[in-house]
């Protein structure tokens, strides 16, 4: 054999050793074991939709993560089991999830309720439970392994009341949810509204899937308030403002922030119109992350305009990946992260960082909202 052929042999073998150690490092990568979440949620039932709206802000935050390289170059991945937001079936779903060891977080229940049922079995085990729509005071206070991203009814409420009292409301009739979340929030809503000098005629419940509203709308017209609040979701939260204009209620509404989506309007139609709300997120909103996000669902959900739901979803999923870039695969190491990251980017907060005390986020911004011609808009600020 001459020595260009030997040579030429030599080169040969050492970039085919050279293609298999690529092969072999890329392949090693992709059979890396996925960083596995829990999600326990609806997706069944009265609440089903939200169960929905969840999934698509964590399948776009999931797309950036992983075109971002994952979390140190692993994949995130997630196992949504169907809660009905029922407490019994969170209770399950929980001792299902702490015994996987491949589950290092679990994200949810949607409901306050159904979170704090379980948490007990998360706080044993030494799994976070990672709250990002659970509102209620005293969900965090189960334990070190609960932590939230959602404002406690303590901190949001007492912003409904004001700006119930800016808009010029003196006496208001409250229509709430008759759940623990419902009746939390009324109790914080008067305490704050009767603070600020308003007067509570009427407090009335109801029951979230009931579709007839009207003798409760009777009581409370004949309450004569001058500003209606509600408690409410965006399904009953439309069909209450539909019937209490057919009653003859032509009084203000103003509006939790809970009712905030576009389904709320195309439920409502004209009975929603003037009807005031806040809101942790507005699509409007011209800070980077918000662009980023608006642009980012659009573009993978056919031009649909994203809610808050999908914005509560999208940054729970980036917040989780922050926290796993930081704590690796090990719960109690996910645990000690929550309390190390700093300024995550947020659709809803901004740069977000958790108060160790609270295990809540630091600080929240309010956007006050009026509906005008059937879409959201910023308020003026010129009371009723």
């Amino acid at each position: 054999m001459s020595n260009i052929n030997r040579r030429n042999l030599v080169k040969g073998s050492f970039a085919a050793v050279v293609a298999a150690a690529t092969v072999s490092r890329s392949a090693l990568a992709e059979s890396a074991e996925p960083i596995l979440l829990g999600v326990s949620g609806p997706l069944t039932g009265p609440n089903a939709q939200y169960g929905a709206q969840w999934k698509q802000g964590f399948d776009l935050a999931l797309d950036e993560i992983r075109a971002a390289g994952g979390i140190n170059g692993r994949k995130l991945v997630y196992n949504f089991e169907d809660s009905q937001s029922d407490p019994r079936q969170s209770v399950a779903i929980a001792q299902k999830f702490v015994s996987d060891p491949r589950i290092v977080m679990e994200l949810g229940d949607f409901s306050s309720p159904a979170s704090m049922a379980a948490s007990p079995i998360y706080q044993r085990a030494g799994l976070v439970q990672f709250g990002f729509t659970n509102s209620h005071p005293d969900f965090t206070k189960a334990g070190d392994f609960m932590w939230s991203t959602s404002v406690s009814q303590a901190d949001e409420q007492p912003l409904l009341a004001l700006y119930a009292v800016r808009l010029n409301l003196k006496k208001l009739a409250v229509l709430y949810q008759n759940t623990d979340w419902g009746r939390t929030s009324r109790d914080y809503f008067v305490n704050a509204a009767k603070g600020l000098g308003a007067e509570v005629v009427v407090t009335e419940g109801y029951i979230a899937d009931d579709r007839d509203f009207r003798s409760t709308l009777v009581r409370v017209r004949d309450a004569n308030p001058d500003g209606l609040i509600l408690i409410s979701y965006y399904s009953d939260g439309a069909l209450i403002a539909r019937q209490a204009r057919q009653v003859g209620l032509k009084q203000a509404i103003c509006a939790a922030s809970s009712v905030y989506s576009p389904k709320f309007l195309e439920l409502g139609g004209e009975a929603v119109e003037d009807v005031h709300l806040g809101t942790r997120f507005f699509p409007e909103d011209p800070r980077p992350e918000v662009r980023k996000f608006v642009g980012g669902f659009k573009a993978r959900y056919g031009g649909q305009e994203p809610d808050s739901f999908n914005a509560y979803a999208y940054d729970a999923m980036n917040m989780a990946a922050a926290v796993l870039r930081i704590g690796g695969a090990d719960r109690r190491a996910v645990r000690d992260a929550f309390a190390k990251v700093h300024d995550v980017p947020t659709v809803i907060f901004g740069p977000a960082t958790f108060d160790v005390e609270t295990r809540r986020i630091k600080g929240a911004m309010n956007a006050e909202l009026v509906v005008r011609k059937g879409q959201f808009a910023l308020w003026d600020g010129k009371p009723t």
